[in-house]
């Protein structure tokens, strides 16, 4: 004589009869012990690692072109200020050079303190 071994499954659980999932399945988090993601469980943690390397990766990105930017704005203020000292030393050591020159020849000029103004008719 057999015996009948078989464990009834409560009705619902099984994977041939396919019942409706009510919102307290799904909010309850029940959904996640079914057999589909339990084997799945890996490959949904490979697919949030992913997530989460691409948006640190976004931050990362933004952050480093916001710095490129900062830079760049840096770089424009500094050209031109490297401009203008270079325009300022040019005109100083011209008028010290001729200055130089002039005691060197043992001429006696004076710069004069007023402006030169040009007469025209």
């Amino acid at each position: 004589m057999e015996t009948d071994n078989k464990i009834k499954e409560p009705e619902g659980k099984t994977g041939k009869g396919k019942r409706k999932p009510s919102i307290s399945y799904i909010l309850g988090g029940k959904v996640l012990t079914e057999d589909f993601f339990v084997r799945q469980s890996m490959l949904f943690f490979l697919i949030f690692c992913l997530i989460l390397v691409f948006i640190s990766n976004r931050y990362y990105c933004a952050k480093k072109l916001s710095e490129m930017d900062k830079l760049k704005r840096e770089l424009t203020e500094l050209r031109s200020e490297h401009v203008f000292l270079t325009t300022r030393l040019t005109s100083v050591s011209r008028q010290a050079h001729i200055e130089e020159l002039l005691r060197e020849k043992g001429i006696n000029l004076i710069k004069g303190n007023t402006t030169i103004f040009e007469i025209s008719k």
